[in-house]
């Protein structure tokens, strides 16, 4: 399914989107299938699938720890897209992942295979924006979204260039930092979400861990909020972690609407 598809749906129901991201391979390649079909079945709009790279720079101790255990359990390339291909679920997935990964597949080969294993976007946080033409490019053969961050510290010169290369939806950093739980969101997210000049879905994430949290962010103007550390903490702790997904997506998801 199309990002855009989605957020139409949600826009014609007056509903903003839940995010889930979870680390493919943590804590294996087996359970990551069951953890995504119970996001889903609970509510989720869209699920970010990592792919682990071994040097996650935008990711915090929660998500570099599930890298490790996807790393260590045999996740890898190859492998990703092997699973990806074998999930049923009617909702968009994306692929977040390092520029190194794809460096090494070759650009074409990558998107190729996206595209072969139904991945519907690209969040790659190391890329910068001025070296990316190619690589859209190529995404826009295989009808696939590239996704770009902005920042709270993002000039609104650069906001204009992220907003003209992005497609899917903006990604919007909360605070500024690495990805992780929060406590508390930025008062300023909303002057952000203000500032992108832009016809795109914005989505806010980085810390937001919550029900509260989500509806600050709804209420700020977000078409949707992407949850992941929240979801790792859970699958990491190897205790009912099935029925607490399912848990905490819906209460999540009951702050979209």
């Amino acid at each position: 399914m199309r990002i855009s598809q989605k957020f139409e749906e949600l826009k014609d129901k007056n509903e903003k989107a839940l995010i889930a991201y979870v680390c493919a391979g943590d804590p294996d390649t087996e359970t990551t299938p069951s953890i995504v079909n119970a996001l889903v079945e609970a509510g989720a709009d869209i699920i970010e699938l990592g792919l682990p790279f071994s040097d996650p720079v935008a990711d915090g101790p929660t998500i570099q720890a599930a890298t490790c255990r996807a790393i260590e359990a045999g996740m890898n390339t190859d492998r990703y897209f092997e699973m990806i291909k074998d999930l049923e679920v009617n909702v968009p997935l994306i692929c977040m992942t390092y520029y190194n990964l794809i460096y090494r597949q070759g650009s074409k080969n990558f998107v190729k295979k996206c595209a072969e294993a139904g991945i519907s976007g690209l969040i790659i946080p190391d890329l910068p924006l001025h070296e990316a033409d190619e690589l859209i490019e190529i995404c826009k053969e295989e009808g696939i979204d590239n996704i770009f961050l902005v920042a709270p510290n993002t000039s609104d010169q650069r906001l204009d260039a992220i907003s003209s290369k992005s497609s899917g939806f903006i990604y919007v950093v909360s605070k500024l930092g690495v990805t992780g739980e929060g406590k508390n969101i930025s008062s300023n997210v909303a002057g952000l979400l203000d500032k992108i000049n832009s016809n795109l879905p914005k989505a806010v994430g980085f810390g937001i861990s919550n029900r509260k949290h989500v509806e600050e962010m709804v209420a700020a103007g977000a078409d949707a909020v992407i949850v992941g550390s929240a979801f790792v903490n859970i699958i990491a702790s190897k205790d009912n972690v099935i029925s607490r997904l399912k848990e905490i997506t819906k209460d999540l998801k009951e702050g979209c609407r």
